[in-house]
């Protein structure tokens, strides 16, 4: 049975284990890394935004997973298709990045040589800003955009996760996702330029801290947007440690949020750019999605095996919420994603950027910040 979370309290007790296994609508356990009874090494922090509208992105990662550390940016263009992405791989930066323990407050700043990437927050708005010198055929990247995440009459409800791993009594996945956040500001690579509204264009914060086993497979989805001109959103997932007291798969609808069970990805075996579909098992949430563009990467290095499918398309199909109001959306822009891993660290030697394919470097941002 699903536990939910409602009071204020530690993550994780004096043994580094966690608390109050379940689900929240808000950021209610207070992460402390000193807390933590694992090695730095295996620590991983990320923030991770995805803004998206009609047929253009971007998305935009800061991640530290202890013995590797990632910091990239990815431009969509749905038309093409095509994307665009440029990456600053780290070796052990084990907290050096200094990502904050809340979402709620605290700025990120990350500079290397003429590359930055500045996550900051203020209120009810997040600010990302990012100057990235050659970032694709000599063409400059900068961006400036502006997510709002209203907290009044009150807070916009987001989706909060805390589970254990079953294998490691110290493991932990601590995870929160900030859907239909309006965006507002611009994107210039070179002569492109993408301009985002806050009526067509929304963001997602995936917020993350943990402690991993080395060997998971995990499936994630994410869609936000307006349904009759209402925000709306979903968050669909699994494969994140024992989730027996609590899923990720939630509606959000006009700011709140609306729980689901469980729900199945059905993926074409042969061809991930084929039509998926979702189904929930309390028939609250059937959707068709429609693949644009694939990001895929697989790539074994003896000790660091990774295959990834991160799919954009469009969702087709229906929700329902809380009280039986039925939402049916038509070509509602997001992605999923399929993603395995297995890390043994006998060695350190194979997490140096260096051994890893400049190709896999160019394609594989998403899976690399939570390796």
């Amino acid at each position: 049975m699903q536990f939910q979370i409602k009071k204020p309290a530690d993550l994780l007790d004096e043994k580094g284990r966690l608390t109050s296994p379940g689900w929240a609508t808000d950021l209610l356990l207070r992460y402390d890394k000193d807390s933590i009874k694992a090695p730095k090494f295996k620590i991983k922090e990320w923030d991770y935004y995805c803004i998206l509208q009609d047929n253009e992105g971007i998305a935009l990662t800061v991640s530290d997973n202890g013995y590797f550390g990632f910091v990239g940016a990815t431009i969509f263009d749905f038309d093409t298709p095509k994307e665009t992405s440029n990456n600053v791989f780290l070796s052990f930066p084990m907290g050096s990045l200094n990502l904050p323990p809340s979402s709620k407050e605290g700025d990120i700043h990350f500079s290397k040589k003429d590359i930055s990437f500045n996550f900051l927050h203020k209120g009810e708005k997040r600010y990302l800003e990012v100057v990235y010198p050659n970032f694709s055929e000599g063409n400059d990247l900068f961006v400036s955009i502006t997510l709002s995440q209203p907290n009044k009459p009150k807070p916009m409800d987001t989706m909060v996760i805390a589970t254990p791993f079953s294998k490691s009594k110290h493991a932990f996945y601590y995870n929160q996702k900030v859907n239909c956040m309006p965006a507002e500001g611009q994107v210039k690579l070179g002569d492109k330029i993408i301009d985002f509204k806050p009526s067509s264009a929304f963001g997602v914060l995936d917020w993350g801290r943990g402690v991993w086993t080395y060997s998971n497979t995990w499936y994630w989805g994410s869609a936000s947007g307006l349904a009759d001109g209402i925000p709306f959103g979903f968050n669909i997932g699994y494969g994140f440690g024992d989730t027996s007291k609590a899923t990720e798969n939630m509606l959000f609808y006009n700011n709140k949020a609306h729980k689901l069970d469980k729900v199945q990805f059905h993926i074409p075996p042969d061809d991930f750019v084929k039509p998926w579909k979702f189904i929930s098992n309390d028939n609250r949430f059937e959707m068709d999605f429609y693949p644009i563009i694939d990001r895929n990467s697989n790539f074994n290095l003896g000790l660091l095996k990774s295959i990834q499918h991160q799919v954009f398309g469009r969702f087709s199909g229906k929700a329902v919420l809380d009280d039986g109001q039925e939402i049916i959306i038509k070509d509602f822009l997001g992605f999923a994603e399929k993603v395995s891993k297995k890390l043994r660290m006998a060695s350190a030697e194979v997490i140096y950027p260096s051994n890893i394919p400049s190709d896999t470097c160019q394609r594989a941002y998403f899976p690399l910040r939570l390796c």
